[in-house]
């Protein structure tokens, strides 16, 4: 892959992919944006004390990592589904930094969320289960992934991916939730807005991480 790790504003590492001229997260603090994004507007508005999340486009893994942190020493048990097309090779995620930025946590974790097994599930942590989904979104067997109550949908933009924020996939995401699910993504725009209302969702544009003024919360309320 034509991949190059950058540092971001906050210290902590993206990747940047030239053949889409696109980065893996924001420029203005990777660990930043999804802490705000997915962890803060998301995990964190999850009241059950077993959470089914379901993450579209895995990528670096720092939104699983994330997530196994923040649940640590809640008592709450996750179910971790994550799809990704194109996996990283061991060369690449094995030199990212994120676990640095964590000391007083056990580093293993990282490695552990990525050589987990594909197509299968994983106990990464007694409370932290993980099924990482080799596959393209647009072929996907949507059947056979369980109901989830957190989304976390971070493709690529919708200029460089239109394809993966179609009302198609986000009906299919939406059939795939249970009542009172949440999906967040960092993307504002406003025909991504309409699409996710026109589908049954009820949207919030909230507060979004540095660099951005906004952010998409939408909430399956049937």
């Amino acid at each position: 892959m034509n991949v190059e790790i950058r540092e971001t504003m906050d210290g902590s590492q993206t990747l940047y992919l030239g053949e889409l001229d696109e980065h893996y997260h924001s420029t203005f603090g990777a660990i930043q944006e999804s802490q705000h994004v997915f962890i803060g507007a998301g995990f964190k508005q999850c009241g059950q004390n077993e959470i089914r999340v379901l993450e579209i486009g895995f990528g670096t893994g720092l939104n699983c990592y994330l997530t196994l942190l923040a649940g640590l020493g809640t008592g709450k048990k996750v179910w971790y589904n994550a799809i990704e097309k194109f996996p990283l090779p061991e060369k690449v995620w094995d030199k990212l930094e994120f676990t640095n930025h964590f000391p007083e946590t056990n580093p293993e974790w990282y490695r552990l969320i990525h050589q987990a097994l594909w197509n299968c599930g994983v106990e990464v942590q007694h409370q932290f289960l993980l099924h990482k989904i080799e596959a393209d979104l647009l072929d996907l067997e949507w059947d056979h992934l369980p109901l989830v109550d957190l989304v976390y949908f971070d493709a690529f933009s919708p200029e460089k991916q239109p394809e993966l924020w179609s009302r198609s996939i986000f009906e299919k995401i939406f059939d795939r939730m249970n009542p009172k699910g949440i999906l967040v993504t960092y993307c504002a725009k406003g025909i991504v807005r309409r699409t996710l209302q026109s589908i049954g969702f009820e949207v919030e544009r909230i507060p979004g991480p540095p660099g951005k003024r906004e952010m998409i919360r939408a909430t399956k309320y049937r």
